[in-house]
């Protein structure tokens, strides 16, 4: 397994350098110039020192190696230096912002915790939801809370998210009054009633986003199962006089998760990707609806590091996947 995990990352670093070059190279070929929103009454002179100041004038070539240098070295030293209190990056250029002329990681790390609040929780909660959907659902099959699963499920892969958080927000918002319809980023929680006010606030998008987790996740775990509970193994566990509950549980749910997993764990950079419709919908400042800001502004170097995080995340998690067939799966070997 260890020596597999090392190939797998070993074969990542060309194909994250090679998707680095691809994101860098279309966003450097699509239209547009950074200086493009600044007055037209400034001199070409200051116009041009601008551009020095941002690099824009080097070479195609030097500012991609330039920009794997700052990704790679200057933050994480930057990072570094942070949390001990060394001076390693000290004098090195970061990534800067050409919309709020910024570092861009500091940028992100300031709008990552409203996306993990929101986006991690409903993941979470759509998660813990279509476990036990998924199951009953498959032993249970063509029941009542079978079909009524299936067309909740349907419903929800069905319904985008521009359409149902409108929706929450008119019915829960609107006419009962129950939650806030507009997500205070501000909040500061120090106490029982702002805690209970992140709650109300947190509520309505969480719910919409939980909604299509549970409805992809609970049918693609309804079918694996289905799938199983077929096997010789199975009525092999039952013709030994285990119970219900075990062969369920414990050896049909394990072989069944192993698809499951897949999908689970390549959903999790989304999370850290946010939801750029629901966040835009309920004006949560995440990490979504910065990406969204980044692309209208034209802020390559927002665009291209948060493209890339996405794309290294994607790996990462696939590669978590691939390791946790093995420990799902005994007859699974990676010699």
């Amino acid at each position: 397994m260890l020596n597999y995990a090392i190939r797998r990352l070993l074969i990542a670093v060309p194909t994250l350098l090679l998707i680095s070059l691809i994101v860098f190279a279309l966003l450097k070929l699509a239209p547009g110039d950074p200086l493009a929103n600044m007055p037209l009454t400034i001199p070409p002179e200051v116009r041009e020192r601008m551009r020095v100041a941002l690099g824009v004038n080097k070479p195609l070539i030097v500012q991609y190696l330039l920009w794997l240098k700052q990704f790679f070295v200057v933050e994480p030293a930057h990072a570094f230096d942070m949390l001990f209190g060394t001076h390693f990056s000290a004098g090195m250029q970061r990534i800067i912002s050409w919309q709020t002329r910024s570092p861009v990681f500091d940028i992100i790390a300031q709008r990552l915790p409203q996306t993990l609040w929101v986006v991690g929780l409903a993941y979470v909660v759509g998660t813990l939801l279509a476990l036990p959907i998924g199951v009953l659902s498959a032993y249970k099959q063509y029941s009542i809370f079978d079909q009524a699963g299936t067309f909740l499920s349907m419903v929800g892969l069905a319904v985008p998210p521009f359409f149902s958080g409108v929706l929450v927000i008119l019915v829960f918002a609107v006419y009962l009054g129950w939650f806030p319809s507009i997500y205070n980023t501000n909040l500061v929680v120090d106490s029982w009633s702002s805690f209970g006010e992140q709650v109300r606030q947190m509520v309505m998008p969480v719910m919409v986003l939980a909604v299509q987790t549970t409805a992809q996740i609970s049918r693609y775990l309804r079918s694996s199962m289905l799938d199983n509970l077929g096997q010789d193994y199975v009525r092999t566990a039952r013709s030994k006089g285990m119970g219900e509950s075990v062969v369920v549980l414990v050896h049909v749910l394990r072989n069944s998760m192993i698809p499951v997993i897949t999908v689970i764990a390549l959903g999790l950079p989304a999370i850290f990707g946010g939801a750029i419709v629901t966040e835009q919908i309920f004006k949560v400042n995440g990490i979504g609806q910065l990406l969204i800001t980044a692309i209208y502004a034209n802020d390559i170097p927002m665009v291209q590091t948060l493209t890339f995080i996405f794309a290294i995340l994607i790996v990462v998690f696939n590669l978590v996947a691939d390791l946790l067939y093995g420990v799902l799966d005994p007859r699974i070997r990676y010699d």
